[in-house]
């Protein structure tokens, strides 16, 4: 099964590059006079097995930053161009050069921030035993709408019962949600919510219980 998915990823991804090279082309561009270089923004974050690799997206945000020389807040280095890029999510088509490459698949647990790797309990980082995702379960049930808990218990689910038909139905959910905007936060942080490192840190029974079963 694993073999097919891989194939289904590469027949998949392949075509989705060639359909939508004119408009990537036409992002890159304007992300090139709209802010200057570098077109595409490059970030390491675990994949399978917790391996390191480089994910893509277009650049959405500048590198302003204060009189202290520290760079602003995201909402603040948000372009017009880059809220509309996350809105669309047309900032995530990068990562079909992922999926091409061997290092993401169409459907998975979306790969997060390295610096979040200590504070996955056992069940939650059933997540590692398989690519990461451009979408996935947690996505098209509210993506940044849902709670860190709820996000990761979904992705632990997709994990426990993966197959290709429920990978099609997430495709298909992921189309209805680009269209509708579903569950689209352009700036996470204007939400209140805080990062998965910063929310488990301030709970001193989540590090005792992750202690005593992280793998």
């Amino acid at each position: 099964m694993a073999v097919l998915k891989r194939l289904f990823d590469i027949l998949v991804a392949a075509e989705l590059l060639l359909v939508f090279s004119l408009p990537m082309l036409l992002v890159a561009l304007a992300v090139r006079f709209s802010m200057g270089g570098p077109v595409v923004f490059r970030q390491v974050r675990p994949g399978r097995n917790r391996r390191p690799f480089t994910l893509y997206k277009f650049r959405t945000m500048t590198d302003a930053r204060g009189p202290d020389g520290e760079l602003l807040p995201d909402g603040e280095r948000l372009t017009w161009l880059g809220r509309f890029l996350r809105k669309t999510s047309l900032d995530e088509l990068p990562q079909l050069w992922n999926v091409l490459k061997g290092e993401m698949s169409l459907v998975g647990p979306r790969p997060l921030l390295m610096r979040y790797l200590p504070y996955y309990t056992r069940r939650e980082s059933l997540r590692f035993t398989v690519p990461p995702g451009i979408t996935g379960w947690s996505q098209v049930h509210g993506r940044n709408l849902l709670a860190w808990q709820q996000r990761l218990e979904l992705e632990a689910w997709y994990v426990e019962h993966w197959s290709l038909l429920l990978d099609l139905k997430i495709l298909w959910l992921t189309l209805i949600a680009v269209f509708t905007h579903r569950g689209v936060v352009v700036d996470p942080r204007s939400t209140g919510g805080k990062d998965l490192d910063e929310e488990r840190m301030a709970q001193p029974e989540f590090l005792r219980h992750a202690r005593a079963t992280r793998v």
